[in-house]
């Protein structure tokens, strides 16, 4: 069975008059959480496209990135971001309810936002409304100011990326500290993993900027003589 049918059979559990932040309280285990994590990241990013106007082209080429939508499953994938569009709830409740959902899953939650990044930047421009409601959502996502910092860097052109940030680790940290965060983050964010926390595997790609920038931080410190 699909992502895309389970996600079909999620929405139509909805009782009448029930909006799509109810689907939330009902995905809170697996295989749940993958069904979860897709309505999420399309719920959010429709609230999204309220705080810069618009929806592109480009932006919905940019969730077609992350997600594989066969033809047949489009209608299902539309009226997600339909009802989340049309909900007159605001982003701030589906946000608590998905942190609810993920608890202290905070790498899905990291995991939510980079795609919500993804998809802000994707029409080359990042509106501070598009900031103002990314950062809201990491707050109460729960996240650090350092986490969004790093991932706001990794997206967003002239944001500044600190190694030490990259790696979690402090200014004076060893070289064995160093070494430890770097295999630690690599293996966090092997694909198993990543499908193991609730990403689908058809969103997997979003962890290539991630590794990227790991293994960067990782090559500058390690240059460094401490």
């Amino acid at each position: 069975m699909s992502i895309w049918t389970r996600i079909s059979e999620a929405l139509s559990a909805l009782a009448k008059g029930e909006g799509l932040s109810a689907v939330f309280e009902k995905l809170r285990t697996p295989p749940e959480k993958t069904v979860g994590f897709t309505i999420a990241v399309i719920a959010l990013s429709a609230k999204m496209a309220k705080a810069d106007g618009q929806v592109t082209r480009t932006e919905v080429r940019a969730f077609r990135e992350i997600f594989h939508i066969p033809d047949k499953d489009e209608a299902n994938a539309a009226r997600v971001f339909n009802l989340a569009r049309q909900d007159v709830v605001g982003f701030d409740i589906y946000a608590k309810k998905i942190k609810a959902m993920f608890g202290t899953r905070t790498g899905t939650l990291e995991d939510l936002l980079e795609g919500l990044f993804h998809i802000a930047v994707s029409d080359g421009n990042f509106h501070e409304n598009e900031d103002r409601f990314l950062r809201h959502v990491s707050e109460i996502f729960g996240l650090s100011e350092r986490s969004f910092r790093v991932i706001k860097a990794r997206f967003v052109k002239g944001s500044p990326a600190d190694p030490y940030d990259v790696l979690g680790i402090s200014h004076g940290a060893s070289k064995k500290e160093i070494r430890m965060a770097w295999r630690k983050l690599v293996s966090e964010n092997h694909p198993d993993q990543l499908m193991a926390r609730g990403v689908p595997k058809e969103a997997i790609t979003l962890a290539h900027p991630r590794m990227v920038a790991i293994n960067q931080a990782w090559v500058e410190l390690n240059s460094i003589q401490v």
